[in-house]
Protein backbone atom coordinates (compact mmCIF):
# COMPACT_ATOMS: atom_id res chain seq x y z
CA UNK A 1 0.00 0.00 0.00
CA UNK A 2 1.24 3.49 -1.17
CA UNK A 3 1.83 5.95 1.28
CA UNK A 4 0.11 9.22 1.43
CA UNK A 5 3.87 11.14 0.22
CA UNK A 6 4.18 8.34 -2.21
CA UNK A 7 1.22 9.22 -3.73
CA UNK A 8 1.66 12.81 -4.08
CA UNK A 9 5.12 12.31 -5.73
CA UNK A 10 3.30 9.74 -8.24
CA UNK A 11 1.26 13.12 -8.96
CA UNK A 12 3.64 15.57 -9.46
CA UNK A 13 6.45 13.36 -11.48
CA UNK A 14 6.23 15.49 -13.89
CA UNK A 15 3.91 18.72 -14.23
CA UNK A 16 4.86 20.18 -16.95
CA UNK A 17 4.76 17.26 -19.34
CA UNK A 18 1.85 16.71 -18.39
CA UNK A 19 0.44 19.69 -19.35
CA UNK A 20 2.09 20.07 -22.33
CA UNK A 21 0.04 16.65 -23.34
CA UNK A 22 -3.09 18.23 -22.24
CA UNK A 23 -2.34 20.98 -24.63
CA UNK A 24 -3.95 20.92 -28.09
CA UNK A 25 -3.18 23.58 -30.73
CA UNK A 26 -6.14 22.66 -33.08
CA UNK A 27 -5.08 25.77 -35.54
CA UNK A 28 -1.90 24.43 -35.70
CA UNK A 29 -2.57 20.80 -36.35
CA UNK A 30 -5.55 21.99 -39.13
CA UNK A 31 -2.96 23.55 -40.81
CA UNK A 32 -0.35 21.50 -40.70
CA UNK A 33 -2.85 18.37 -42.06
CA UNK A 34 -3.51 20.70 -45.12
CA UNK A 35 0.12 21.08 -45.80
CA UNK A 36 -0.06 17.71 -45.65
CA UNK A 37 -2.71 16.67 -47.70
CA UNK A 38 -1.61 19.26 -50.75
CA UNK A 39 1.90 18.18 -50.79
CA UNK A 40 1.19 14.62 -50.86
CA UNK A 41 4.91 12.27 -51.27
CA UNK A 42 6.87 15.78 -51.14
CA UNK A 43 5.55 16.49 -47.13
CA UNK A 44 8.39 14.62 -45.22
CA UNK A 45 7.78 15.79 -41.50
CA UNK A 46 6.46 18.34 -39.19
CA UNK A 47 6.82 19.39 -35.85
CA UNK A 48 4.07 21.40 -33.46
CA UNK A 49 4.62 23.26 -30.38
CA UNK A 50 1.11 24.38 -29.07
CA UNK A 51 0.06 27.55 -29.12
CA UNK A 52 4.15 28.98 -30.13
CA UNK A 53 5.12 27.67 -33.82
CA UNK A 54 5.35 25.20 -36.46
CA UNK A 55 7.70 23.70 -38.84
CA UNK A 56 7.43 21.35 -41.63
CA UNK A 57 10.10 20.17 -44.08
CA UNK A 58 9.71 19.34 -47.45
CA UNK A 59 11.22 17.71 -50.52
CA UNK A 60 13.76 20.07 -52.56
CA UNK A 61 10.99 19.44 -55.93
CA UNK A 62 8.33 21.23 -53.57
CA UNK A 63 10.46 24.27 -52.19
CA UNK A 64 8.57 26.45 -54.76
CA UNK A 65 5.05 24.75 -54.82
CA UNK A 66 5.15 25.19 -50.82
CA UNK A 67 5.70 28.82 -51.02
CA UNK A 68 3.13 28.71 -53.20
CA UNK A 69 0.38 27.24 -50.91
CA UNK A 70 1.35 29.14 -48.17
CA UNK A 71 0.89 32.66 -49.64
CA UNK A 72 -2.09 31.83 -52.04
CA UNK A 73 -4.02 29.32 -49.36
CA UNK A 74 -2.62 30.02 -46.00
CA UNK A 75 -2.40 33.84 -47.07
CA UNK A 76 0.98 33.96 -45.52
CA UNK A 77 2.18 36.91 -47.22
CA UNK A 78 4.96 38.11 -45.00
CA UNK A 79 8.35 37.33 -45.62
CA UNK A 80 10.89 36.90 -42.81
CA UNK A 81 14.14 35.02 -43.80
CA UNK A 82 15.72 32.54 -45.87
CA UNK A 83 19.05 30.80 -44.99
CA UNK A 84 20.44 27.61 -44.98
CA UNK A 85 22.48 25.33 -42.46
CA UNK A 86 25.70 23.60 -43.10
CA UNK A 87 25.19 20.44 -41.08
CA UNK A 88 28.87 18.69 -41.65
CA UNK A 89 30.55 18.51 -38.20
CA UNK A 90 33.82 21.26 -39.25
CA UNK A 91 36.71 19.22 -40.12
CA UNK A 92 38.43 21.70 -38.20
CA UNK A 93 37.04 21.01 -34.68
CA UNK A 94 37.10 23.72 -32.16
CA UNK A 95 39.77 25.76 -32.87
CA UNK A 96 37.93 28.51 -34.94
CA UNK A 97 36.42 29.62 -31.70
CA UNK A 98 38.80 28.54 -28.82
CA UNK A 99 42.99 28.26 -27.99
CA UNK A 100 45.01 25.65 -29.97
CA UNK A 101 48.34 25.13 -28.63
CA UNK A 102 49.46 23.53 -32.30
CA UNK A 103 47.86 25.51 -34.76
CA UNK A 104 49.65 23.85 -37.86
CA UNK A 105 49.55 20.42 -36.80
CA UNK A 106 46.25 19.28 -39.00
CA UNK A 107 42.76 19.12 -37.57
CA UNK A 108 40.36 16.41 -38.16
CA UNK A 109 37.38 15.28 -36.49
CA UNK A 110 35.11 12.73 -37.69
CA UNK A 111 31.47 13.10 -36.45
CA UNK A 112 28.08 12.26 -37.62
CA UNK A 113 25.96 14.78 -38.92
CA UNK A 114 23.07 15.58 -35.74
CA UNK A 115 20.15 18.05 -37.20
CA UNK A 116 17.55 19.72 -35.24
CA UNK A 117 13.68 20.08 -35.68
CA UNK A 118 12.03 17.46 -37.69
CA UNK A 119 15.28 15.87 -38.37
CA UNK A 120 17.36 15.49 -41.93
CA UNK A 121 19.20 13.52 -44.08
CA UNK A 122 21.64 15.50 -46.16
CA UNK A 123 24.32 18.04 -45.54
CA UNK A 124 22.91 20.97 -46.60
CA UNK A 125 19.60 22.04 -45.55
CA UNK A 126 17.90 25.11 -47.09
CA UNK A 127 15.30 26.88 -44.34
CA UNK A 128 12.84 30.07 -44.40
CA UNK A 129 10.19 31.54 -42.44
CA UNK A 130 6.83 33.60 -43.51
CA UNK A 131 3.89 34.41 -41.66
CA UNK A 132 -0.08 35.17 -42.02
CA UNK A 133 0.40 39.27 -40.45
CA UNK A 134 -3.64 38.90 -39.73
CA UNK A 135 -4.06 35.44 -37.86
CA UNK A 136 0.38 35.86 -37.07
CA UNK A 137 0.13 32.18 -37.62
CA UNK A 138 3.96 31.67 -38.72
CA UNK A 139 5.61 28.36 -40.23
CA UNK A 140 9.22 27.66 -40.22
CA UNK A 141 9.99 25.37 -43.57
CA UNK A 142 12.94 23.22 -44.60
CA UNK A 143 14.30 21.15 -47.17
CA UNK A 144 17.25 18.41 -47.24
CA UNK A 145 19.25 19.41 -50.76
CA UNK A 146 21.10 16.93 -53.12
CA UNK A 147 24.57 17.26 -53.80
CA UNK A 148 27.91 19.49 -53.03
CA UNK A 149 26.61 22.16 -55.00
CA UNK A 150 22.46 22.31 -55.05
CA UNK A 151 20.26 24.15 -57.31
CA UNK A 152 16.28 24.76 -56.40
CA UNK A 153 14.25 26.76 -57.57
CA UNK A 154 14.10 30.41 -56.64
CA UNK A 155 11.42 32.41 -54.10
CA UNK A 156 11.51 35.39 -55.17
CA UNK A 157 8.10 34.91 -57.70
CA UNK A 158 6.17 34.48 -54.58
CA UNK A 159 8.09 36.27 -52.25
CA UNK A 160 10.26 39.36 -53.41
CA UNK A 161 11.66 39.94 -50.44
CA UNK A 162 13.71 36.18 -50.86
CA UNK A 163 15.81 38.01 -53.46
CA UNK A 164 18.94 39.33 -51.44
CA UNK A 165 18.57 36.62 -49.14
CA UNK A 166 18.95 33.36 -51.70
CA UNK A 167 22.18 35.82 -53.42
CA UNK A 168 23.47 35.47 -49.88
CA UNK A 169 23.03 31.92 -49.67
CA UNK A 170 24.39 31.39 -52.50
CA UNK A 171 27.62 33.44 -51.92
CA UNK A 172 27.91 31.82 -48.54
CA UNK A 173 27.09 28.33 -49.02
CA UNK A 174 27.21 27.41 -52.77
CA UNK A 175 23.21 26.90 -53.20
CA UNK A 176 22.09 28.56 -56.20
CA UNK A 177 18.49 29.32 -57.14
CA UNK A 178 17.10 27.86 -60.78
CA UNK A 179 15.40 31.28 -62.28
CA UNK A 180 16.45 34.15 -60.02
CA UNK A 181 16.46 37.37 -61.41
CA UNK A 182 20.31 38.50 -60.70
CA UNK A 183 21.83 35.90 -58.90
CA UNK A 184 25.41 37.54 -57.82
CA UNK A 185 27.40 38.04 -54.95
CA UNK A 186 26.42 40.60 -52.26
CA UNK A 187 29.24 40.79 -50.54
CA UNK A 188 32.41 39.34 -51.82
CA UNK A 189 34.72 39.83 -54.98
CA UNK A 190 33.47 38.48 -57.88
CA UNK A 191 36.87 36.15 -58.06
CA UNK A 192 36.41 35.10 -54.50
CA UNK A 193 37.23 31.50 -54.25
CA UNK A 194 35.01 28.99 -51.59
CA UNK A 195 31.80 29.23 -49.52
CA UNK A 196 32.63 31.26 -46.31
CA UNK A 197 29.85 29.39 -44.57
CA UNK A 198 30.21 25.88 -45.75
CA UNK A 199 31.90 23.81 -42.46
CA UNK A 200 34.42 22.82 -44.71
CA UNK A 201 35.79 26.93 -45.52
CA UNK A 202 39.07 27.67 -43.39
CA UNK A 203 38.86 30.79 -41.56
CA UNK A 204 42.66 31.66 -42.26
CA UNK A 205 42.29 34.38 -39.69
CA UNK A 206 41.36 31.93 -37.00
CA UNK A 207 43.97 29.90 -37.78
CA UNK A 208 46.68 32.61 -37.05
CA UNK A 209 45.00 33.92 -33.95
CA UNK A 210 42.19 32.40 -31.89
CA UNK A 211 39.21 34.00 -31.67
CA UNK A 212 39.76 37.93 -29.73
CA UNK A 213 38.34 37.56 -25.92
CA UNK A 214 39.74 33.32 -25.71
CA UNK A 215 42.97 34.13 -24.78
CA UNK A 216 43.92 37.98 -24.74
CA UNK A 217 42.80 40.72 -22.67
CA UNK A 218 42.16 44.07 -24.76
CA UNK A 219 43.35 47.14 -23.11
CA UNK A 220 41.53 50.62 -22.45
CA UNK A 221 41.83 53.13 -24.16
CA UNK A 222 45.28 55.05 -22.47
CA UNK A 223 46.15 52.13 -20.90
CA UNK A 224 49.26 49.87 -21.23
CA UNK A 225 51.06 47.13 -20.18
CA UNK A 226 52.30 48.18 -16.84
CA UNK A 227 48.88 49.94 -15.94
CA UNK A 228 47.19 46.54 -16.39
CA UNK A 229 49.70 44.47 -14.10
CA UNK A 230 49.01 47.41 -11.44
CA UNK A 231 45.57 47.18 -11.27
CA UNK A 232 45.76 43.25 -11.24
CA UNK A 233 47.74 43.58 -8.52
CA UNK A 234 45.25 45.94 -6.31
CA UNK A 235 42.51 43.58 -7.06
Amino acid sequence: MSSPDTKAEEIVEDPIESQEELIIDETRNAFVTSIATDLGSDFIDSHVVPEIDVWIRVTQEAWLETAKILFEKHEMSFFNFLSAIDWMPSPFGREMDAAIDNLDDEVSVETEMEWGITGGEKRFQLLARVHNPVTNLGVNVKADLEGDFPEVETWTPVYPGANWHEREVMEMFGISFKNHPNMVNLYLPTEFEGHPLRKDFPLLSRRAKPWPGIVDVELMPGEDDDDTEESGEET
